[in-house]
Order: structure tokens, then C-alpha cells, then sequence
């Protein structure tokens, strides 16, 4: 099994900046795949940025490059989500998850295995 806890999130103004961490414990060898994903109220939840196990690849949903950046640190088993240019639209429960793939960045949820409890991020206008 694997935990994920993710950390970081509140209520900033738009424009702001928030960083968003999620650390990762037990079966890591598990976790090659990390990626973020966010829930809005009343819709489905949608992948944010994915990054692969070296850090080589990474994608992002059109909404948010540019502003947001992936990065992991495998020797602290944490991966991060540095948020800029914050807008109310951003608004969202955030969750890290980790899957198995090789060498991917994926998009799909299919591909990832472990789910953290979310942290909430609130933009204000």
C-alpha cells in the first residue's frame, strides 16, 4: 500500500500564489507515476499536471500552463504543485496520486493506483 498526504492548500486572492506538497510513504516503488488532479463543486474531478519518475516528462491541463508547475523530489518521496497567478476558477479540492507507470505523465485515471484525502484550495475574487 501506499499513503499520500498532501499539504499546502487555503484561501489566497487572486493573483496569489500557493504550493501544494504530497508526500508519499510505504510501497513508493509504487508511486513512478505522480500526479495532481482537482474536484470543483458540482463537477467531475479533472487532471491538473502529471510528472514522470525522473522528472523528464510532465503534462498539464491547457487551463492551467504557465501558471502551475509539477516537480518531485524521489529521495523525499514528495512531489509538489507551485501554483501562480491563482484564479477563482482554480477553486478546488486537490489530490495527489501515484501509479506504477514507467516513464509516463499521464493524464488518465486509469493509470494511478493511490489517492490522497485532498486539500482545499480557495481563490477569492
Amino acid at each position: 500500500q501506499v499513503q499520500l498526504v498532501e499539504s499546502g492548500g487555503g484561501l489566497v486572492q487572486a493573483g496569489g500564489s500557493l504550493r501544494l506538497s504530497c508526500v508519499a510513504s510505504g510501497r513508493t516503488f509504487s508511486t513512478n507515476t505522480m500526479g495532481w488532479f482537482r474536484q470543483a463543486p458540482g463537477k467531475e474531478r479533472e487532471f491538473v499536471a502529471a510528472i514522470s519518475w525522473r522528472g523528464g516528462r510532465t503534462d498539464y491541463v491547457d487551463s492551467v500552463k504557465g501558471r502551475f508547475t509539477i516537480s518531485r523530489d524521489n529521495a523525499k518521496n514528495t512531489v509538489w504543485l507551485q501554483m501562480n497567478s491563482l484564479k477563482p476558477e482554480d477553486t478546488a479540492v486537490y489530490y495527489c496520486a501515484a501509479g506504477p507507470l514507467l516513464g509516463g505523465a499521464p493524464a488518465a485515471e486509469r493509470y494511478y493506483d493511490y489517492w490522497g484525502q485532498g486539500t482545499q484550495v480557495t481563490v477569492s475574487s
